[in-house]
């Protein structure tokens, strides 16, 4: 069964994040605002990848002195929304 959610990330340059899981694998990731050939590759990366992967490999990775990125935001919304739905 296929979900969508959306992320508005904070602290990076891109504005939302548009995500489509089946389970715990995603099939998508839009990107908008941010570094486009660098967001559009990690988003292809993405599909077919296991959530609990991601967040493991994106989690506290840092863009210059930020204390987050983009990478870090995905994490943080894959994170975010798998705690939402177990409540």
């Amino acid at each position: 069964m296929s979900e969508k959610f959306t992320y508005i990330p904070k602290g990076v340059c891109s504005r939302q994040m548009d995500f489509e899981l089946d389970g715990e694998i995603i099939k998508s990731v839009r990107i908008t605002g941010g570094c486009a050939g660098n967001l559009t590759g990690i988003s292809r990366i993405l599909v077919g990848m296991n959530v609990k992967q991601v967040v493991d490999a994106f989690s506290g990775v840092h863009c210059g002195a930020k204390p987050t990125s983009c990478p870090d935001q995905i994490a943080q919304a894959l994170t975010k929304h798998f705690q939402s739905i177990s409540e």
